[in-house]
């Protein structure tokens, strides 16, 4: 009796799970219709497991941890506040970027935006690098000015002299190139198209395929691909191709990652200091004062005892050491990946170039309004729609250029992408998370932050006249006059209160040309985004979709 008792639980037992599992997978579980019929209805990935690491990436899993805290503050700087922070899972670029990876960059910008065209000539000479950083008054460095960006010596060493604007303009154009390879790959775009069939006027941009596919590439059906209806891989060709209803690649095929981007100030310095090897249950054991451990610069193993763990600088007028054994192996900046990598798997996070990140800089990271994911300069833009009601284009006629302080011309957009405009009251009427486009002076720069606030005071609330706010930077202006020539007007002012606007940004670590005190992660510094140095590189970061983690949680021991 018992037996046939169990006998019968397992065919019960059995009989459910399996329509349970049949079901799940046939049918939603909202309305019980067919999922990803061939018919037509509601299509979904189903067969999406995770996010793949991206080309030169490696994967850093977000957590808690004390941003701004220092181990030395020498200069006693109202700049570095500990608060405790939390970052979301990302993934970084495994080195500094490269003079090889820029020079990829800048050859694309050059064979399909050809400078020899006057319409076109601002793009690439507004993405090429400032090699003039490298020229010293009292110093011979006419090599590296000529040669340390294009020679293939330097060619695993990382870009310099990139201002802020050209190192997000590059993460822009490497977002455009990896997708594209992947629809290539995946069948949704013309083999080889994005060499062979790739013109100024006609090329491959992620928000215009996901918004308008038919104007990718210029319109031409030749080269962006269609799949059938109800299908999530690649397009169908012969019989199948005559189908009606067909469809391309959406955010929702889980084929395209998100954009890759410079780090946020917070993403740098939590992936740079790695706590994360030296955590024991939920706790960090201490706190490190370089992204390796210990409280020196010299690695302590028997093998490599007493070599340098950074590129920087021992002392004045020592920047490696003494010919034949150097302290640190360089004396500017030195390959990618020949000091170790730190616990995350990240190279160079501390010397051989400080970095750009992200953030516009202020003294004070404001963690009683966000703990999560921080970070200054939010500037909301959506797609600009034509009379039709369709995203607009931008096209060889109605491409922007800005003009720098410095007199530099950079492309602001290039045809194939979407016009962007401000964010409007549409957006942000009775929001209570953000009321404007731009939130670089999110409570900083108002009544309550300036230098001569009164607290309780009658004109609380009224504008604050310009020589009375808190950052009272110069003001430079470049314009041009009737017959394009350039008239430079330098701020000569000498009440001016600091250097600090909206157009400075943080940038992060030591570098060659720096003392061990800047090695530190938690120190930061700024400069302005429209210029370059030959000590200031970059890497890219990408946000991840899904889980924090994807690894399945075990015992610790």
């Amino acid at each position: 009796m018992t037996v046939k008792l169990l006998l019968t639980l397992v065919i019960v037992f059995g009989a459910s799970s399996c329509s349970k599992k049949s079901s799940s997978k046939s049918g939603s579980t909202a309305t019980g219709w067919k999922i990803n019929d061939k018919k037509g209805g509601f299509q979904f990935n189903s067969k999406f497991k995770k996010q793949e690491t991206s080309p030169g990436m490696v994967f850093v899993e977000g957590g808690t941890f004390t941003m701004g805290k220092v181990q030395d503050d020498v200069m006693h700087d109202w700049n570095n506040t500990p608060n405790q922070q939390h970052v979301q899972s990302f993934f970084m670029d495994e080195t500094e970027v490269t003079n090889k990876m820029y020079m990829e960059y800048l050859d694309w910008v050059k064979n399909v935006f050809s400078p020899d065209e006057e319409n076109y000539k601002n793009i690439y000479q507004g993405a090429c690098p400032d090699t003039l950083v490298w020229r010293n008054r009292l110093g011979y460095t006419e090599t590296m000015t000529n040669n340390y960006l294009r020679h293939p010596a330097y060619a695993d060493y990382p870009v310099v002299g990139v201002n802020w604007i050209q190192a997000v303009e590059f993460s822009k154009w490497r977002t455009q190139r990896v997708n594209e390879s992947i629809l290539e790959k995946a069948g949704y775009l013309k083999k080889d198209a994005k060499i062979t069939d790739v013109k100024a006027e006609s090329s491959f941009d992620t928000e215009t395929y996901l918004n308008a596919p038919s104007k990718t590439f210029g319109g031409d059906e030749k080269i962006v691909l269609r799949g059938k209806k109800g299908s999530l891989s690649k397009p169908q060709s012969g019989k199948d191709a005559k189908q009606p209803k067909n469809v391309y690649a959406q955010r929702s095929s889980g084929l395209l990652p998100p954009e890759y981007r410079l780090p946020s100030e917070a993403e740098w310095e939590y992936a740079a200091a790695a706590d994360v090897g030296q955590r024991e249950y939920n706790i960090y054991k201490g706190q490190k004062k370089y992204p390796w451990s210990g409280s020196y610069t010299r690695s302590s193993k028997r093998q490599v005892k007493g070599d340098q763990l950074a590129n920087f600088k021992q002392g004045k007028g020592d920047y490696g050491g003494i010919a034949g054994w150097s302290d640190d192996g360089a004396d500017i900046t030195q390959i990618v990946k020949y000091y170790p990598p730190n616990d995350f798997g990240l190279y160079d996070m501390a010397g051989n170039v400080a970095e750009w990140v992200a953030d516009v800089y202020r003294p004070i990271v404001d963690d009683e309004v966000s703990d999560f994911n921080y970070f200054r300069g939010n500037q909301y833009m959506k797609n600009k729609l034509g009379d039709d009601g369709k995203v607009e284009i931008v096209t060889s006629d109605n491409i922007k250029y800005d003009t720098l302080p410095n007199g530099r011309i950079i492309a602001r957009n290039v045809p194939g992408q979407i016009v962007q405009i401000p964010v409007d009251e549409k957006e942000t009427y009775l929001r209570q998370n953000f009321s404007t486009s731009d939130n670089r002076n999110y409570r900083d720069g108002d009544k309550q932050s300036s230098r001569n606030f009164d607290f309780g005071s009658t004109d609380e609330g009224t504008k604050i006249k310009d020589d009375k706010r808190m950052y009272d930077s110069p003001k430079h202006n470049v314009t041009t006059d009737s017959l394009g020539n350039m008239i430079r007007k330098y701020d000569k002012s000498n009440k001016r209160t600091t250097l600090v606007n909206d157009d400075v940004r943080v940038y992060k670590g030591g570098s060659w040309k720096d003392r061990a005190y800047w090695l530190d992660p938690a120190q930061r510094r700024y400069f302005p985004q429209d210029m370059a140095t030959d000590y200031i590189g970059f890497r890219c970061a990408m946000s991840k979709v899904g889980p924090k983690t994807d690894k399945k949680k075990k015992p610790r021991n």
